[in-house]
């Protein structure tokens, strides 16, 4: 039996608001921080004896809800050029893996001037990451999981099934009520309802009239999770709502440069670094390692990068490489990695004693607990490396010798060239997602060291 991963679990709120000082480049807007403060409820494991048990109900939940979040991933790749005047929309430009253009750059932060957000942690695992947004006149303030995989703005409104705090429209001035219905499904489940107009902000920045969907009809799953709706931050181009997102218009509108960072926390302490942060506009310093490595953007779609290879090396023999041409979707919704099912089974033939396991149509694998890996990615002919502690999702069943592997296989409704890159990887690695910084405007992501690998 697997123990359950959701168990004695809640989640606190503290909100406070102020500005971040930022040094933006000359004629180019300032940016914005955004902290998250997290919760955990467990003391983190020091050796493998004292290793939490892995449920792996929500794996299961999450990989089915995968399939509807990117049904049309094919299509949203070949339609990958991105909304509003920020882009050009004749010719998608790629960029080169390294550009000197260095974004506004956030100065170190002083006491008061962060907006202390929420965080979901559960037992062994970081499941969410998520912050509060205003929406009306005046400002209703509720809670949106920070989503790069998907490009809608929802909260939810007159909706029977859910249990979070919702949208009232009768309370707000600057309400503007359409017709047009709004449906998308995503890792955690579908929601559905209407588009709607409205002021929304988020730490202090603010768009007078941003389309977002109100959701009257939710399922059952996201009731599982603390956070109130979600704000999708991939390009405007994959909308299901087909208006440009709540960044977008922040560019739009001049308020920000044309890109957002962020730094996600480990469970753990991490040596006194435990708060997660979104920088609107910027990047922080002090949550980084050293410079960025940039990687060209595939298409204005998905934040997407080519992905060359996967490189393991066990109880520290040398380098074991399996080539991969795959279209890597960086998504902070997902919470682990996802690769196809023949590059996942590759990987784990070559560990000793792993073991593939199948529970209904879901399959994952196992490995045996005291197993020394080194894991990395190849993005762009760069090496990132998957810190072991997120990698190692925990013991099978207490006191077994045995733990679940957080690289997971895709189902087979996947093109077999996708990969989805999830918060496993991005612990390690503070995360700029940059619209225009390379050649010709084209669109990029950045990897920095984080200070969780300190």
């Amino acid at each position: 039996m697997f123990s359950p991963l959701f168990s004695s679990l809640f989640v606190s709120s503290i909100l406070t608001i102020a500005d971040v000082d930022a040094n933006p480049l000359p004629s180019r807007p300032t940016g914005f921080s955004v902290p998250i403060k997290r919760y955990f409820h467990q003391k983190p494991p020091v050796n493998t004896s004292t290793l939490p048990t892995c449920d792996v109900l929500p794996i299961i939940h999450e990989c089915e809800g995968l399939v509807h979040k990117y049904r049309n991933v094919d299509e949203n790749f070949n339609n990958g050029i991105g909304f509003g005047p920020i882009f050009d929309p004749g010719e998608i430009v790629k960029t080169e893996a390294e550009e000197p253009f260095i974004p506004p750059v956030l100065s170190a932060p002083k006491k008061g001037e962060a907006v202390p957000l929420q965080d979901y942690v559960s037992e062994n695992t970081d499941m969410l990451y998520y912050g509060s947004m205003k929406v009306g006149t005046p400002g209703q303030e509720l809670t949106v999981d920070i989503d790069t995989g998907s490009a809608d703005l929802w909260f939810p409104s007159d909706c029977m099934e859910c249990v979070n705090r919702e949208f009232v429209p009768s309370m707000s001035s600057t309400y503007n009520d359409s017709d047009e219905s709004f449906t998308v499904s995503y890792g955690s489940g579908a929601v559905s309802g209407k588009l709607v107009q409205d002021v929304v902000s988020i730490a202090g920045l603010t768009v007078p009239s941003q389309s977002f969907g109100i959701v009257s009809e939710a399922s059952g799953d996201f009731n599982d999770l603390p956070n109130d709706g979600l704000l999708g931050l991939a390009f405007g181009s994959i909308a299901q709502s087909k208006k440009p997102t709540f960044f977008e218009s922040l560019i739009a509108g001049g308020q920000v440069s044309p890109l957002f960072s962020i730094h996600f926390a480990r469970r753990p302490a991490d040596h006194g670094h435990d708060d997660s942060e979104m920088c609107f506009g910027c990047m922080n310093p002090l949550k980084m390692l050293g410079p960025a490595k940039w990687l060209p953007v595939l298409t204005q779609a998905y934040w997407s990068v080519s992905m060359e290879a996967l490189i393991l090396k066990v109880n520290t023999d040398q380098d074991l490489r399996f080539p991969t041409r795959l279209r890597a979707i960086i998504d902070t919704g997902t919470t682990f990695i996802y690769l196809p099912r023949t590059v996942v089974s590759e990987f784990y033939t070559v560990i000793p004693g792993s073991k593939r396991v199948s529970q209904n149509e879901f399959e994952f694998y196992t490995f045996p607990c005291s197993t020394v890996l080194g894991i990395d990615l190849m993005f762009s002919n760069h090496r990132f490396s998957i810190n072991l502690a997120d990698f190692n999702l925990g013991m099978v069943e207490r006191d077994s010798l045995d733990c679940v592997g957080g690289i997971l296989p895709l189902s087979d409704d996947f093109p077999p060239d996708v990969a989805i890159i999830g918060d496993e990887f991005l612990k390690s690695w503070y995360t700029v997602f940059d619209y225009t910084g390379g050649p010709n405007g084209g669109a990029r992501v950045g990897f920095a060291r984080s200070i969780n690998q300190h």
